[in-house]
């Protein structure tokens, strides 16, 4: 796989594209049409999957799921058809800002790991896979999300370097420094050891 140069036009359109596509708060949306409230106001008030799913609606937090991913899979692939390889590199980046500081609610979203998922998924699919296994492992040993997810986001890049195009390699890096950034309080709690498991209830944040 190469990279093609593009101008700034394709390179702004693609991080606005992403980021718009990106910042779609599907979690908020689905908590709210299942009628549980705004998912802010739960648990660690994140968007994500993982939040919605501490109100009980497994349904909405399944869908959050599978549109977060896809959101993210869209914003590659629409920039890589139209521009590139290099304009779907730059739409990664646009579509994962836009999930964890969606605009349209105060830029407060989610923390990217769906997402992520989405994104590994246009990138390298095998990647993707041997990530979510890596969570699935860890999840059935440790019923802990957010260490599942962590140790996900940091395999990423060795099975990127061991598996994937290299070009890809630093793009997912990047994506695992973010994910990291944005579980800092999960990761004071797992220090801690008052990170809640997996079907824990949690107050309100």
């Amino acid at each position: 796989m190469t990279f093609n140069a593009i101008g700034w036009q394709a390179g702004a359109m693609s991080l606005l594209g992403g980021y718009l596509l990106g910042s779609i708060p599907f979690g908020f949306i689905f908590t709210w049409l299942a009628g549980a409230g705004d998912v802010r106001s739960i648990g660690s008030g994140a968007t994500g999957a993982t939040n919605v799913l501490r109100t009980g609606r497994y349904g909405a937090a399944i869908a959050t799921l599978i549109f977060d991913a896809g959101k993210g899979a869209a914003a590659v692939l629409i920039a890589r058809h139209l521009w590139g390889d290099s304009a779907a590199s730059i739409a990664v980046f646009g579509a994962l800002l836009g999930h964890l500081f969606p605009v349209w609610l105060g830029f407060k979203g989610g923390k990217g790991v769906a997402t992520s998922l989405g994104i590994l998924l246009t990138l390298c699919w095998p990647v993707a896979l041997l990530s979510l296994a890596t969570w699935f492992v860890v999840a059935a040993i440790t019923r802990i999300s957010s260490l599942s997810a962590l140790a996900a986001a940091v395999a990423a890049p060795l099975y990127m370097f061991l598996f994937g195009p290299k070009v890809f390699v630093i793009v997912t890096a990047i994506i695992a420094v973010l994910v990291l950034v944005m579980h800092r309080e999960n990761i004071r709690r797992l220090i801690a050891g008052t990170e809640p498991r997996i079907g824990a209830k949690t107050p309100a944040a």
